[in-house]
């Protein structure tokens, strides 16, 4: 099962974050949910859920 991680305001931060989640080796989906403004959901799946929220507040917070 797939668990929303992360509300992206722009699909330039949202592809960041994937790719850098990638990089970490976490399976990630990213969508748009309205595209009138332009944010993006970050999908992982919830077995990895901790171990990203990790690696997201790195890379959020350097």
């Amino acid at each position: 099962m797939w668990t929303v991680i992360y509300i992206a305001p722009t699909a330039k931060v949202a592809d960041m974050i994937q790719s850098k989640l990638t990089e970490e080796g976490f399976l990630v989906k990213c969508r748009p949910i309205n595209m009138s403004k332009q944010q993006f959901e970050i999908l992982v799946p919830s077995g990895e859920l901790e171990e990203v929220q990790e690696a997201l507040n790195l890379i959020l917070h350097p």
